[in-house]
């Protein structure tokens, strides 16, 4: 072949390329982004408005309706989903996997213009959000300690300030956190006596925080900025406001009622093995190095707390929970042990059959073609991920086949004569289409997937883009680099010579100087060719039976492995009009009975319902469970069989244990959804549907998407008798 010439010919050339790929493979290992799971774009968008004090009824009525309207006519969109709770609502688009991100969000966003002006007046500003894996936290960073909550909200939200300001960090969102608020608690009798009302000491305040815009004023000798501060800025402000007059006595808001700092009545709660918590839960941007984003978190966090005065930092316990950068590192490692144990291997195969001298030259080719795949998957814009790292793994065996053949025809060559570059040229000319065919047909079986259509087609999409790299630069180091490479250091007769004479014979069909484990191996093959149709029947034979034995003594197929977990989280459900200290009440109760088990790093729990979860409506909170290492305790199962079983006599509440889930998003295995042109029919339809799936058997943490029963207070006015009254 012309290539393999002019490889020979210009040796320096290519033997500095294969310099260059190693160096530069190794510097985009260095920095291309790391990260657990890959970074796909998730086909979903949502809407969501907020209006406080709204009921669902009304929520469906006035924010999701019109915003319906408008919605519905996107184009691509595949299904289009609402729900409307307590003072919320939202709007769920899923598209097409693989649509266009930015084209999507801004068709939403326009629609959501056209929607604002038929949604209430008292409605907050619609938010349009999209779904993404880099949206996940890639750390938690715990506050805990016997402080104030003020004080742990403070240094929390100046560490979210600080920590949102590295360049790979998208947000650091505060779980626990409470809103801040001035609380005025009006004296009726100090109103009365004083001759006023509420209303006027409400009006007062609402009308004296204002921006009052003033402009300037061109004097004509100069021009001059106006101010008018207007806007109440600390309690202090509250308190000196006049509410009325008598004469030189002016009454004041203080006069009439207290002022005072607090925070807004709590929705949720964090804790951290049972403590009192605020939790930063950091979330990276798409595309980032995760490993090193991490670390910056880390060391921006160590820096604040060195700033905290001396007894802050004794009072306050800082931890980092839910690190994906350990998991990174630990497959990182595995793949570096892997390659290190394949290239060992290798190179003691070649050496007993080839010698030294050829085991290293195959050896060269693993790290070669992995380092070029590396700089080609940098070049795409794709990260290191597990799918990666298991493509990687799984090229290996896969790769080497090539440089070997070439190498052992070379050398076989070197022994019957011939200089080591011919005995390399020839050795890859002749070898050459025998090699290409072979990662031709191992490529084609991979190209596929690169068309498997859905959210998993985007998350496998880096398995046959690895293979495809690494086996077309497993090709290119067989058949170019290998033997300019062996030009220079191959030696004849680095196996045993004898060997390598008796085999060099073998091509002309003389197979009497063949021992061994080869001669018996010919023997056999020559066996076989005499009887080619029992050699096909007993194939067939075996291909049946492979798949019978299977079908009867399997486990069933599964898409992604059940491997033990590092996380796992318990949903924890309850019906009724609960308040937010009953549920954290209940939580706590589930706390205490699993926090003296050893075989967690830490029990992290949130009370709260998530928004815009399209989870059961009944979650009154999730506590996240991080595992010691595998090694050193029970399989996931058991423990969290014997989580359940300690929380069973619990009243009121189901307890649902989730494993860390592999692989992309695809939610529960069996999923039902019941719709209808009259909803008072699916109520009824729901609980018969619930009453037959037990008789299945087999099925599990079964939930639906039933509105909670509660109690409602209703006032129905008659507002003709009511207009009546003066």
């Amino acid at each position: 072949m012309p290539l393999i010439d002019t490889a020979l010919v210009r040796s320096r050339t290519v033997l500095s390329l294969l310099v260059l790929v190693l160096i530069a493979g190794t510097i985009a290992f260095m920095e291309i982004p790391k990260e657990s799971e890959p970074d796909i774009n998730i086909p979903i968008i949502y809407v969501a408005m907020s209006h406080e004090g709204i009921s669902p009824e009304d929520a469906e009525r006035l924010l999701i309706r019109p915003m319906e309207e408008e919605l519905r006519t996107i184009e691509g969109v595949k299904e289009m989903r609402s729900k409307g709770s307590e003072g919320s609502a939202y709007v769920l688009l899923e598209f097409e996997a693989g649509f266009d991100v930015d084209a999507a969000l801004q068709d939403v966003r326009d629609k959501v213009d056209l929607a604002k002006p038929e949604l209430p007046e008292e409605t907050d500003e619609p938010t349009v959000h999209e779904v993404n894996f880099s949206l996940f936290p890639v750390v938690v960073v715990i506050l805990s300690g016997d402080v104030p909550e003020r004080t742990l909200l403070r240094l929390a939200r100046d560490l979210r300030d600080e920590i949102e300001s590295i360049s790979s960090v998208l947000n650091a969102e505060i779980a626990g956190d409470r809103e801040e608020m001035v609380e005025i608690l009006i004296d009726p009798f100090a109103v009365e006596s004083y001759g006023l009302t509420p209303d006027d000491a409400f009006r007062i305040v609402q009308n004296s925080n204002l921006l009052v815009a003033a402009g300037a004023q061109d004097t004509g000798l100069g021009r001059f900025s106006v101010k008018v501060p207007g806007l109440l800025e600390t309690a202090n402000d509250i308190q000196e406001l006049p509410i009325g007059v008598d004469g030189d006595a002016v009454v004041r808001v203080l006069d009439i009622a207290e002022v005072r700092r607090t925070f807004k009545d709590p929705e949720g709660f964090a804790r951290v093995n049972g403590q009192p918590a605020i939790a930063l839960e950091v979330s990276k941007r798409s595309g980032e190095n995760l490993i090193e984003t991490v670390d910056r978190v880390r060391a921006v966090v160590a820096e604040e707390r060195n700033a905290w005065p001396e007894a802050l930092q004794k009072a306050v316990q800082v931890s980092f929970i839910q690190d994906k950068s350990d998991e990174i590192r630990t497959m990182l490692n595995d793949l570096q042990n892997s390659v290190l144990f394949a290239v060992l291997l290798v190179m003691i195969v070649v050496v007993a059959a080839l010698g030294t001298r050829s085991a290293t030259l195959v050896g060269i080719a693993i790290p070669g073609s992995f380092l070029a795949s590396i700089l080609v998957l940098q070049a795409l814009g794709l990260t290191i991920n597990i799918v990666v790292l298991f493509s990687l793994i799984l090229a290996v065996g896969m790769l080497v086949d090539g440089a070997i053949v070439v190498t052992e025809l070379a050398d076989r060559k070197m022994v019957e004569g011939e200089p080591r570059r011919r005995a390399y040229a020839l050795a890859a000319k002749r070898m050459a289409w025998p090699i290409i065919a072979s990662t031709a047909t191992t490529l084609a079986a991979f190209l596929p997937l690169l068309f498997w259509p859905g959210v998993v087609g985007e998350f496998m999409k880096y398995l046959p883009i690895t293979l495809l790299a690494t086996l077309s630069a497993s090709l290119l180091m067989a058949l170019v680099f290998v033997p300019t490479l062996g030009a220079f250091i191959g030696k004849p007769g680095t196996a045993d010579p004898e060997t390598m004479k008796s085999l060099a014979g073998s091509e002309s069909g003389d197979f009497s100087h063949i021992h061994g484990f080869t001669a018996w191996y010919l023997r056999l093959l020559q066996v076989a060719l005499r009887h080619p149709g029992k050699v096909l029947l007993v194939s067939v034979m075996m291909l049946v039976a492979v798949q019978a034995t299977y079908a009867a003594f399997g486990r069933g197929v599964e898409f992604f492995p059940d491997v033990e977990p590092e996380i796992a989280k318990l949903q924890v459900r309850a019906r009724g009009n609960l308040s937010a200290h009953e549920k954290d009440a209940l939580m706590q109760d589930v706390e205490r009975r699993i926090l003296d088990m050893d075989e967690f790093v830490a029990v992290y729990s949130r009370t709260g319902t998530p928004e815009r979860s399209e989870e059961a409506e009944d979650i009154i909170g999730t506590i996240t469970l991080e595992f010691v290492d595998w090694e050193t305790r029970r399989p996931a199962k058991q423990i969290l069989a014997e989580v359940k079983d300690r929380t069973a006599d619990i009243a009121g509440i189901f307890v649902d244990p989730r494993e860390e889930e592999a692989g992309p998003p695809v939610g529960k295995p069996v999923q039902l959804e019941l719709s209808s042109r009259y909803p008072e029919l699916l109520q009824p339809a729901v609980e018969k549907v619930l009453a037959k799936l037990p008789e299945i058997g087999d099925l599990i943490n079964i939930e639906d998407s039933r509105p909670l029963p509660g109690i409602d207070w209703e006032l129905d006015i008659d507002r003709a008798q009511a207009a009546t009254w003066h």
